[in-house]
């Protein structure tokens, strides 16, 4: 057991020049990536339904609906692993707190910041509904090219 002093004057010498190992605060793109995190799956997880419901129409286009929601698909889930591969790399981990409430709830750990925070039902949907939108102009300008 060492006292307070003893304590900083040894996390002074495993660290030259002085300086004590601090947590660092998440930046607003870290923030921007774990709120991506959080709601890339169930932006995939309504994909998927949707695309289930599509499948099962009579709609003579149901071909190419169920054809432009897998190309949605394979686009959220890259963007999900890219926005997952960069949390990693910069040693930041998100954990889903499971309240019962209106709201998502989560907690994140960044280079030994810890935090926690919430996410509103509608505030969530507005998001998802930013990113799907995105995601449908790029699909469209992609098929406009070609054509």
């Amino acid at each position: 057991m060492m006292i307070t002093e003893h304590r900083e004057a040894a996390e002074e010498q495993s660290h030259p020049g002085g300086e004590t190992k601090r947590a660092q605060v998440p930046t607003r793109e870290e923030l921007e990536m774990i709120r991506d995190a959080v709601l890339l799956p169930v932006l995939l997880t309504m994909i998927e339904k949707n695309g289930k419901e599509i499948t099962l129409s009579t709609n003579p286009l149901r071909k190419l609906y169920v054809a432009v929601t897998l190309a949605l698909m394979n686009r959220v889930h890259s963007e999900l692993a890219a926005v997952n591969r960069e949390l990693r790399n910069r040693k930041i981990k998100v954990f889903k707190d499971d309240r019962e409430d209106t709201d998502l709830h989560f907690r994140y750990i960044c280079r030994g910041y810890e935090d926690k925070f919430s996410i509103m039902r509608d505030v969530a949907r507005a998001s998802i509904s930013t990113k799907i939108g995105k995601h449908i102009q790029n699909i469209s300008a992609e098929l406009n090219k070609k054509v």
